[in-house]
């Protein structure tokens, strides 16, 4: 029986779209390990509120923007992708630089300050889109954010067990506050978890890591999910579920399978069940408390405020300024915030303003949601997802809190954007070859990995051979001719591709000759 002869019908033009891409450059791990270095500097900082370490995150940030642009003089071409988030973000700094130029701003000095620390965020944006692209440094990236997220989980649990009142036991806060972590507020740390959770989440639920490396991570996110729940924050808490939920439901209408909504439900068990063996399940009853206490008489005194200048608000920066004049209760505390990131924005810079972040918030969406779907065997969906996942945690808590205002989780913020919403730009050669290892077995290839013609139909072969007890090869044939059908028709659009892609890289040669 030779059934060899018989598979290699129709197949002697193998299509592969595998390309290997060049390698990451130095520079771009360079740029790439310096934004991860950043955002944990301004996490210990702090959360880099304090001067000396705001103008060390701006100062880091611009150290980077050189050295990108650096990279790009050293490549001799500027390379920049699509990002839909440029567009947004571009015109936000414009309308920044319109206020402090056309004096629109009811204190210049202060919002051209806060430009400052917005140019840093848009810096930050623009290294984690280009520079961690490659499925290579995203693996690497999101490793790294889950391993300090770990360690920083460990050591606030650490110093709450062991608490005297100070800041990594030595640094005594300029204000009362309710510490936790390295910040003065639990529900800032509640917000930079919100943030990081989701990556130990998605790793843990798909098939990028196995046995002992897969109960770390897991058990790494259940570390993280417990001290958020043990910080008190409310609004952590509820952000927390909110983004389990939506992981759930997300899955389940992409994949059609319980086994990750099984899976969340595990991890919501682990944490209650972390919270009772330390004794401190009683935190749970703060959910029983949801009044708003002042934070709605604020936001009624923002609408005031936005109602007195609707077009290009008040200035960046100038809420607690302003909010004085506004403030309708008693209270000999200073309001430096409006506890509702969207309510302050809307003052700050008017419906112009406000327009830009709805038009930054839909294209993150649009474009993050189609890059999620190959969370289960490749980092770069792996990544996008767990990105989109807490920057949803972290706009949902801020409509009751500042979270957006603390630099070190703003920043993080904006990286996570660029994550969620920057374009593919290569797969790793371990991704590539997922997938051949055993076709038709548990482990399925990934969405976009494109085998040649020849080694589907034989891997069919194959499968239909042993399950056919003593058929012969007509019978074999027949029962592949389907199997053939469908190649011829996958292999014609697959060469459509592959006409694009051969084209792509002549252009791109082309351009390095000249």
């Amino acid at each position: 029986m030779k059934i060899s002869s018989l598979a290699i019908v129709d197949t002697t033009d193998s299509i592969d779209l595998e390309r290997r891409r060049g390698e990451p450059g130095v520079l771009q791990w360079v740029l790439a390990l310096g934004l991860c270095a950043l955002l944990i500097f301004a996490v210990l900082a702090f959360g880099a509120v304090e001067q000396w370490s705001t103008f060390t995150l701006e100062a880091g940030a611009a150290a980077l923007f050189l050295v990108w642009v650096g990279k790009q003089f050293v490549s001799r071409q500027v390379q920049l992708s699509r990002n839909p988030l440029y567009p947004p973000a571009l015109c936000f700094f414009g309308l920044i630089l319109a206020q402090v130029a056309l004096r629109r701003s009811a204190y210049g000095y202060v919002t051209k300050y806060e430009m400052l620390r917005y140019v840093s965020y848009g810096i930050v944006l623009l290294i984690a889109a280009e520079c961690v692209r490659d499925e290579d440094i995203r693996k690497k990236f999101a490793l790294a954010l889950i391993v300090f997220g770990a360690l920083y989980a460990f050591f606030a649990l650490a110093q709450q067990l062991t608490f005297n009142g100070k800041i990594f036991w030595v640094r005594t806060a300029r204000f009362n506050g309710s510490i936790y972590g390295s910040y003065v507020n639990r529900d800032h740390y509640a917000g930079l978890m919100e943030m990081l959770i989701p990556f130990p989440l998605v790793v843990g639920m798909g098939h990028l890591q196995r046995g002992g490396k897969r109960a770390l991570v897991v058990f790494g996110a259940v570390l993280m999910a417990g001290t958020m729940f043990l910080s008190g924050s409310r609004g952590g808490m509820i952000a927390f579920v909110l983004e389990i939920v939506l992981f759930a439901a997300l899955t389940l209408v992409q994949r059609r399978n319980p086994r990750v909504a099984l899976g969340s439900v595990a991890v919501c068990v682990l944490v209650l069940t972390f919270l009772v063996f330390l004794g401190k399940g009683q935190v749970l009853g703060r959910l029983g408390d949801l009044g708003p206490g002042i934070r709605l008489e604020i936001t009624k005194d923002c609408l005031r405020m936005f109602s007195h200048r609707p077009v290009w608000g008040w200035g960046l920066g100038t809420f607690p300024t302003i909010y004085p004049s506004y403030r309708s209760f008693y209270t000999n505390l200073f309001v430096n915030e409006a506890h509702n990131d969207y309510a302050q924005l809307l003052v700050e810079t008017g419906l112009l303003g406000f327009s830009l972040m709805l038009w930054f918030l839909i294209c993150l969406y649009r474009h993050g949601l189609p890059t999620s779907r190959r969370w289960e065997f490749q980092w770069d969906g792996a990544v996008s997802l767990a990105a989109l996942l807490g920057c949803t945690g972290i706009l949902f808590h801020s409509f009751v809190d500042f979270n957006l205002q603390i630099p070190a989780n703003a920043a993080l913020f904006y990286v996570l954007c660029g994550l969620a919403a920057s374009p593919q730009a290569g797969l790793s050669r371990r991704s590539r070859s997922i997938g051949n290892q055993e076709i038709g077995g548990r482990r399925t290839p990934p969405d976009n990995r494109t085998p040649g013609a020849v080694e589907i139909i034989e891997s069919r072969i194959i499968r239909i051979w042993k399950g056919s007890g003593q058929a012969g090869p007509h019978s074999v044939v027949r029962r592949t001719n389907g199997w053939l059908e469908n190649t011829r028709r996958e292999k014609h659009e697959r060469a459509s591709l592959s006409e694009t892609l051969r084209r792509n890289e002549q252009r791109t040669q082309e351009e390095k000759c000249l």
